[in-house]
């Protein structure tokens, strides 16, 4: 058994859903966050405000899924994310689950 973890930007949350039914893993959980990026270093740079941060209203699901499914939702990502004509990206991270009750 394997917990994965997505996230992505809240616009995204649709789509990830989709993803997810079509990679027949039928129960998840979501909850939505505050991604955050300190992007001071890069405004020091590139930017009249360099101490700036930027929030965005994300989302983030997670689920225990069969490990022979992981391969499948990495590639439905992936195919997502190349299609993707802006910056933002669905990010996944798979972790293994030693035990569980």
């Amino acid at each position: 058994m394997k917990l994965i973890i997505i996230t992505a930007v809240k616009e995204f949350e649709k789509d990830i859903k989709r993803i997810l039914k079509n990679t027949d893993i039928p129960l998840f959980s979501y909850t939505e966050i505050t991604g955050y990026r300190n992007i001071s270093k890069e405004a020091k740079l590139d930017n009249w405000f360099p101490g700036e941060r930027h929030e965005t209203d994300s989302i983030m699901f997670y689920a225990f899924i069969k490990k022979e499914d992981t391969d499948e939702l990495f590639k439905r990502v992936k195919i997502f994310n190349d299609k993707q004509e802006s910056l933002s990206k669905v990010h996944v991270a798979v972790l293994n689950i030693d035990k569980s009750n």
